[in-house]
């Protein structure tokens, strides 16, 4: 058994979370957030047989975009009096980080 933890972009969560609930992946969706642009990302846990996780993948892989976004970088330390012009940088974000773990069980309370 293999436990998928998939960091994947706010737009790309909903879709793909429908995809795997129709195909009967239970998810279990955290919000999270990047490091690098700090904007919101989700979380996903998916705990798959191991014969599943091509299959996860190939969704993850069909519903997770890369996108090109143009950011300001911080301005550099300047002489009081100095202007500095930000000039926007491009950088390309989406797609998905997905962490593939071995679980040597799952289990599923229900009261």
């Amino acid at each position: 058994m293999k436990l998928l933890i998939a960091v994947v972009q706010r737009q790309d969560a909903g879709d793909l979370v429908d995809a795997l609930t129709a195909r009967s992946h239970r998810v279990t969706r955290i919000s999270s957030e990047g490091g690098f642009l700090r904007e919101g990302n989700i979380t996903l846990l998916i705990a798959v047989e191991d014969e599943q996780v091509e299959a996860v993948m190939q969704l993850i892989h069909t519903h997770c975009n890369m996108r090109i976004r143009y950011i300001s970088p911080l301005p550099p330390v300047a002489e009081s009096g100095e202007f500095y012009p930000p000039t926007p940088v491009e950088v390309q974000v989406g797609g998905a980080t997905v962490f593939v773990l071995n679980a040597d069980s799952v289990t599923r309370v229900l009261s």
